[in-house]
């Protein structure tokens, strides 16, 4: 079992651990040194129990914090969750009906109405040619 000696609030702690956990001990020591650190800034020089009791406490009302956190997280995933579940279960929606079909009128001129429309149109232009001449003279 090797031994590691942390460093809390200015001060040296021996302390055994299992093989293989040595930086999980020293990640968390230095969570509680932040702590103590705070305190000691805060609150000057405390004995040393005191220190380690408050910086426990304020880790532990983190943890608390965290802990409200990940419950509401870990609800709202599970509502989602069971929507996702409920959507995947429900039966495909109803094919959208073809829209219907669209009726558009193109008018279609009778054979030879442009031929007659031209020939009207010469007309006019003849009469009123004529009207003008005697209008003139």
């Amino acid at each position: 079992m090797p031994d590691v000696t942390v460093s809390i609030g200015g001060r040296e702690y021996p302390v055994a651990c299992q093989e293989g956990e040595e930086q999980f001990l020293h990640a968390a020591a230095r969570m509680l040194d932040t702590e103590a650190s705070a305190l000691a800034g805060q609150t000057g020089r405390l004995p040393e129990s005191r220190m380690l009791l408050m910086a426990g406490l304020m880790l532990a009302d983190k943890a608390a914090g965290i802990e409200e956190q990940l419950k509401s997280a870990e609800a709202r995933l599970g509502a989602q969750e069971a929507e996702l579940e409920a959507l995947r279960a429900a039966p495909p929606p109803e094919p959208a009906a073809p829209p219907e079909p669209v009726r558009v009128e193109v008018p279609v001129l009778p054979e030879g109405l442009a031929e007659d429309l031209e020939t009207l149109a010469v007309r006019a232009e003849y009469i009123a040619a004529q009207v003008e001449e005697k209008a003139a003279g």
